[in-house]
């Protein structure tokens, strides 16, 4: 079992994946069209065949095709031929996700969840705003404040503006025009879908690590086509993910094969623009979740795009055909030439913009961990369907599959949005009884504190209050609403402050 391989594809030799060395992680580049998509599904084919779940971006919808099985193309048959196999048709175990739950399972995680370093990267927050929402969240913990979607987080963020000058004797400065810009960024959240994103039932880690009846692991295939219309939700979807799976899954030490295997497509959107914090936070994640046994590959046109300490710990390499037309297009070849083991046999460099479609620059681990010489290598052909599954067969997936129904119905217990909202009318409803509105009251010669009725003699058949009468009862009214807040707050935060300790 340690030394399980699968071919990946074949030149002077056969390269082959280790699957005990795969949680090193890796990286496969290449431009537009020159077959990065096809190299991902080989990719997946051979870990789901090793038992070895498979998380995988869609972002053009074909990798959805995985689920059934290949057509006999006379390119795949030659090429296989060629290449000493013989190429059969496969059909893999696969479960479709979608944030917008449209084209599979609706993913969801609460505002909590992702905490405020991911939340102020999707809301593109300068370092101020930052502060402030990383201000809410510590009032959200004390206050015993759920916050599971993005009502919560608009509900606290009003809260916070309201309570800004007790705020910043306690935390620094809160300004209401700081709140007021956040708010506005995540109505353009809200506007781009996002909400779907946020909420109840929470996603759970241990649905991507399944295998079928067959002992083959599944193929996690995310739909990604609408969520690529907001660039900044897809990369910030994908981290959080991975730092899920760093949080919860326990250490494991070195494995004869992955728990899992993450492929994160479009990963310059991940590295664009990122603050220092969160870079810092990926290259913490990816140097670490080795030990738990997950593999992290890196899917992108230009190697550029992934920054040297990320890059520096991807030890698989597959490097399709780039385009040499520009100054950073000729830099970008030349940096991806010398990532690779040299080989004396090739000038890697002029075969990176001489690469056919389906052709790479490959060089994986060797059994002592080293990587391999690179070598150039003609990627063997899927066994699954090349390009996207019709409608029809996404939907009797899901309707059969191990999931169905679980995340479908959402979930909306009390949280945040209905105690503040509670708060809010408690503070406002008039006081009755025995309380402060009712000591009041009966000072000023009523049962509470609002305007004393006008029955019997003292109406005097007028039917209306007196000037005198109503700046009493106003005076009245205001002063229980007052007094009554005031007293109801503390009394409240005294309460949640008492059960947040047990």
């Amino acid at each position: 079992m340690a030394d399980e391989t699968f071919p990946i594809g074949f030149g002077n030799g056969t390269r082959e994946m280790r699957l005990k060395l795969a949680n090193r992680h890796g990286l496969v580049t290449g431009a537009t069209g020159t077959g990065k998509t096809v190299t991902l599904q080989v990719l997946a084919e051979g870990f789901s065949n090793a038992g070895v779940p498979v998380f995988a971006s869609d972002i053009k919808g074909d990798l959805s095709g995985i689920a059934a099985a290949g057509e006999a193309k006379p390119a795949f048959v030659q090429r296989a031929k060629e290449q000493g196999f013989e190429w059969r048709p496969d059909r893999f175990p696969a479960v479709f996700w979608d944030v917008f739950g449209e084209l599979g399972h609706p993913v969801r995680t609460t505002v909590s969840e992702m905490g405020p370093l991911l939340i102020a990267r999707l809301l593109n927050l300068n370092d101020v705003q930052e502060g402030v929402l990383n201000i809410a969240f510590r009032v959200a913990d004390e206050q015993g404040l759920l916050l599971l979607d993005l009502k919560d987080l608009r509900a606290l963020l009003v809260h916070v503006a309201d309570t800004a000058a007790d705020l910043t004797r306690t935390y620094g400065n809160v300004s209401p025009a700081t709140v007021g810009a956040i708010q506005r960024a995540l109505l353009i959240l809200e506007n781009q879908g996002a909400e779907n994103f946020f909420g109840e039932p929470s996603f759970e880690i241990a649905d991507l690590m399944r295998t079928d009846r067959d002992g083959r692991g599944v193929v996690n295939i995310l739909a990604a086509e609408r969520l690529m219309n907001n660039p900044r939700l897809y990369a910030t979807f994908l981290l959080w993910l991975l730092s899920e799976l760093f949080e919860e899954l326990p250490e494991a030490g070195d494995l004869d094969k992955p728990k899992l295997v993450f492929f994160f497509d479009e990963a310059h959107l991940l590295f664009d623009d990122a603050p220092k914090a969160l870079l810092d936070a990926v290259e913490r994640v990816v140097r670490l979740i080795r030990s738990k046994g997950v593999g992290v590959y890196f899917v992108t046109q230009n190697p550029l795009d992934v920054p040297d300490a990320v890059l520096a710990q991807l030890g698989n390499r597959v490097q399709h055909a780039l385009r040499a037309f520009t100054p950073r297009d000729q830099k970008a070849v030349r940096a991806a030439a010398e990532t690779f083991r040299p080989n004396p046999n090739l000038d890697t460099e002029r075969a990176i913009t001489e690469l056919g479609v389906g052709e790479a620059l490959v060089s994986l681990l060797e059994p002592r961990g080293t990587p391999a010489m690179v070598e150039r290598t003609l990627i063997r052909p899927p066994a699954g369907r090349v390009g996207p599954l019709t409608a029809e067969e996404r939907g009797e997936a899901m309707r059969t599959g191990p999931l169905r129904g679980k995340y479908d119905a959402v979930l909306d217990r009390e949280s945040a949005f209905e105690i503040l909202a509670a708060r809010a009318e408690a503070s406002t409803a008039p006081q009755q009884g025995g309380g402060v509105g009712g000591l009041l009251g009966g000072l000023l010669g009523g049962g509470s504190g609002t305007s004393v009725p006008r029955t019997g003699s003292r109406d005097t058949g007028r039917g209306r209050m007196t000037m005198t009468e109503k700046i009493v009862s106003n005076v009245a009214s205001s002063a229980a609403r007052t007094i009554g807040n005031q007293i109801g707050r503390a009394i409240l935060r005294g309460v949640l402050g008492s059960i947040m300790k047990r």
